[in-house]
């Protein structure tokens, strides 16, 4: 699995990074999204990240086997 962002059309809210602080953080400049943990792999941190790209209004993440 492979989490991918684009960051042009992040909108900086931070939900990837309330729902797993471990895989996202924020830009200090424009807040968009840094993947910290771009490969999950055990079941809880791929369950992290299905969650993350639901819950981000900007539809910014995916994640792809």
């Amino acid at each position: 699995m492979e989490i991918s962002a684009d960051l042009g059309r992040c909108v900086g809210a931070g939900q990837c990074v309330l729902v797993d602080p471990e895989a996202f953080d924020q830009n200090d400049q424009d807040g968009t999204v840094i993947v910290l943990r771009p490969h999950p792999r055990s079941t809880l941190e791929i369950a992290r990240a299905t969650e993350a790209v639901n819950v981000c209004p900007g539809r910014t993440l995916s994640l792809r086997d």
